[in-house]
């Protein structure tokens, strides 16, 4: 990806989460909590909720589109190996988020199809679609760039990031295809808090 468009959402990230810390709020968020981003989203099973809502649960969150061939499955996969290595009890506290890049072809319809494909447990993941504007919000906030190609595909960052009960980016791993001993032990971190 052209370092001048990395350069740049990775900027704007920042920005939204600078502009999130100024932000007095009487919902009690702490300032950089990415909850109070307000998008609409919907789930595999087509259920509509709002991105803030999500506040109040640790979870993974990532981002993807169903047709990805390559980087999308490893993705999941290495979500899977990093909950594999939690405790039953740590693993209930804990929800995996994907929302995807593609706005036009990810309706539910399709998220649920890669879910049953992949043996995805719905109960405690949620892949999400949303409109174009408001991919471009959620990647700027967590800081992950993307871009769509010509061919209908995405270059993007794979990339798991962790985000405490509040919204607070805990953690980030690039890591892809093994578990990242520094990540899960963000994540056992996170889920010791009360």
């Amino acid at each position: 990806m052209n370092r001048c468009i990395r350069l740049g959402l990775f900027l704007s990230g920042l920005f939204c989460l600078a502009l999130f810390a100024q932000v007095a709020r009487a919902d009690g968020l702490p300032g950089d909590s990415v909850y109070h981003l307000h998008v609409p989203l919907l789930d595999q099973d087509a259920h509509p909720v709002d991105f803030a809502s999500l506040r109040g649960k640790p979870r993974l969150v990532t981002m993807f589109y169903a047709s990805c061939p390559y980087m999308c499955p490893l993705i999941i996969d290495t979500a899977r190996m990093s909950e594999r290595v939690l405790d039953a009890g740590e693993r209930a506290k804990l929800s995996v988020l994907m929302v995807s890049f593609d706005a036009r072809r990810d309706d539910p319809a399709a998220l649920k199809a890669l879910a049953a494909k992949r043996g995805i447990d719905s109960g405690r993941w949620r892949l999400t679609g949303t409109d174009a504007a408001s991919v471009r919000k959620i990647a700027a906030v967590l800081g992950i760039q993307y871009r769509p190609l010509d061919d209908g595909e995405f270059s993007h960052t794979s990339v798991l990031i962790l985000l405490d009960a509040e919204g607070r980016i805990a953690a980030r791993s690039e890591i892809m295809g093994k578990v990242d001993p520094d990540f899960i032990a963000a994540i056992k971190r996170v889920l010791d808090k009360p």
